[in-house]
């Protein structure tokens, strides 16, 4: 009879809604405690956790920290204002400086394991290879092994959203350590097919139904100097920093500015009805040197996403309650990590901390005859 496997432990910080705590949970990992600086968020989390998550600043609790030492593992996404595309880039960003404050909690409890996620511009940008330096030191200062960051695109995993994000995962002394430059193989037993956005809107029904309520009011209308891009679902053509979505495909990244006219825009006539798209039909129109379209209203099929697709897209359970206000939940739904990519990372890491004495773990990693290493089921 095998015997069965110790569940593990873990603590999560930086947690927002609770979105890797979603995905950690679901991989049977126990979360014994939790933190985030956002009181609507904190809320979320209760709602959903229970009353593991504390308020406040991450500083103030590393003193009583003490008493999870030795969990399984430390997991979390510090805010990543600072080091985004999407943001200034500020080095100077007080809220860069919590990735290392991460890492202090991390010595602190002396976990077996560490997951730490951000935005893809701090995992492979030049501007933050010296960041990205002090990381890999104080990672192996403080005892562990790890194979530099890996890049996931969150659509590979089940997610219909294109999100991609980088996760720096660290293990103490694994038992796996000469298989550990295979890290990608691990992950190709989770991935699968997102569904698109269509079918998650179709599902959920037109907006102003009892399933999908209206929650977004702002107007759509047509920009002045449009920015083209190839990709009609690209640059800018409406007023606003909400972006058309592709029905037919995966969405952007949901951005944490969600609310009011920065919230992205879908068809309905082409989803429900089958017509064909507006937003193509007018960006063709343009891309040929056509009229533009100077600050109009733009055709009533044409509006904004909505909290329950928004919800879907970031791959929320569906009875998952959220609290607050409107903007204040668009808010938290686009900061957090989507649920499934979390789930496919934490069953990940727990393939390697659950690796038998022989260190295998479920995945065997085999070199090919030009030395790459390919993952596969055991």
């Amino acid at each position: 009879m095998a015997k069965k496997k110790k569940q593990l432990t873990a603590i999560s910080l930086f947690s927002g809604a609770g979105g890797m705590d979603v995905g950690f949970s679901k991989a049977g990992i126990k979360i014994l405690w939790a933190n985030d600086f956002n009181k609507d968020a904190c809320e979320t989390f209760k709602a959903n956790h229970g009353p593991i998550i504390d308020y406040g600043k991450i500083e103030d609790f590393l003193p009583t920290l003490n008493k999870y030492r030795g969990v399984d593992l430390v997991f979390g996404g510090p805010p990543c204002q600072g080091f985004s595309v999407a943001g200034k880039m500020n080095p100077g960003d007080e809220r860069s400086k919590l990735v290392f404050t991460f890492f202090d909690v991390v010595e602190k409890v002396h976990p077996k394991a560490f997951v730490l996620e951000n935005v893809k511009a701090l995992g492979e940008l030049d501007k933050w290879s010296l960041v990205r330096e002090q990381l890999f030191k104080r990672a192996s200062e403080l005892g562990f092994k790890f194979r530099q960051i890996i890049i996931l695109n969150a659509a590979e995993f089940g997610v219909p959203q294109k999100r991609e994000r980088m996760f720096f995962i660290g293990i103490r002394d694994p038992k796996f350590i000469n298989e550990w430059e295979g890290l990608e193989g691990y992950f190709e037993k989770h991935k699968s097919k997102a569904p698109t956005v269509g079918e998650i809107v179709r599902k959920l029904g037109r907006v102003g139904t009892p399933t999908n309520p209206k929650t977004c009011n702002a107007k759509i209308t047509t920009a002045t100097n449009p920015i083209l891009r190839k990709s009609p679902y690209a640059g800018m053509i409406f007023n606003g920093a909400g972006r058309p979505i592709d029905p037919n495909g995966y969405a952007n990244t949901l951005p944490a500015s969600m609310g009011g006219n920065k919230t992205p825009i879908i068809d309905e006539a082409h989803i429900f009805d089958g017509k064909r798209s507006w937003v193509e039909s007018y960006h063709k129109r343009l891309w040929k040197g056509g009229k533009v379209l100077d600050f109009q209203k733009a055709p009533s099929s044409l509006r904004r996403l909505t909290l329950n697709e928004a919800i879907r897209i970031q791959t929320f359970p569906e009875d998952y309650k959220f609290m607050g206000g409107t903007n204040s939940i668009y808010k938290q739904i686009g900061n957090a990590v989507p649920c499934q990519l979390a789930h496919a990372v934490a069953n990940v890491v727990t393939d390697l901390l659950t690796a038998d004495d022989n260190g295998k773990s479920a995945i065997s990693l085999k070199k090919d005859a030009a030395g790459a290493i390919h993952g596969s089921i055991a």
